[in-house]
């Protein structure tokens, strides 16, 4: 099994290095909703966790994500929903963007 070297950083980021962890593949547009799921609780958010299985988010949707869905769309509380964009969504579209622009 392939392992993530996931650091939980002060302002409740992770650290994502370029591996797989659960055998979730590394570009997040190739996760299941399984994946996103686990992604989250991994990174602390385990109530809000739900909400991506609950709307069946894989990583493709993940990936067109824009910052009101992740506010309004989720139902979730404000102050996990904008960290969970702004340290987790927007940076996985970043880097996704990033490495498939090569």
């Amino acid at each position: 099994m392939l392992s993530v070297d996931m650091e939980n950083k002060e302002n409740g980021s992770l650290d994502v290095k370029n591996s797989v962890e659960n055998g979730r593949p590394p570009d997040p547009a190739d996760w299941a909703v399984t994946d996103v799921v686990n992604y989250f609780r991994t990174a602390g958010f385990e109530e809000q966790a739900r909400a991506f299985q609950e709307q069946e988010i894989d990583g493709k949707s993940l990936l067109l994500m824009t910052r009101n869905d992740v506010l309004t769309g989720l139902a979730l509380k404000l102050g996990p929903a904008l960290k969970i964009y702004e340290y987790h969504v927007k940076p996985l579209q970043t880097q996704h963007l990033k490495n498939n622009s090569l």
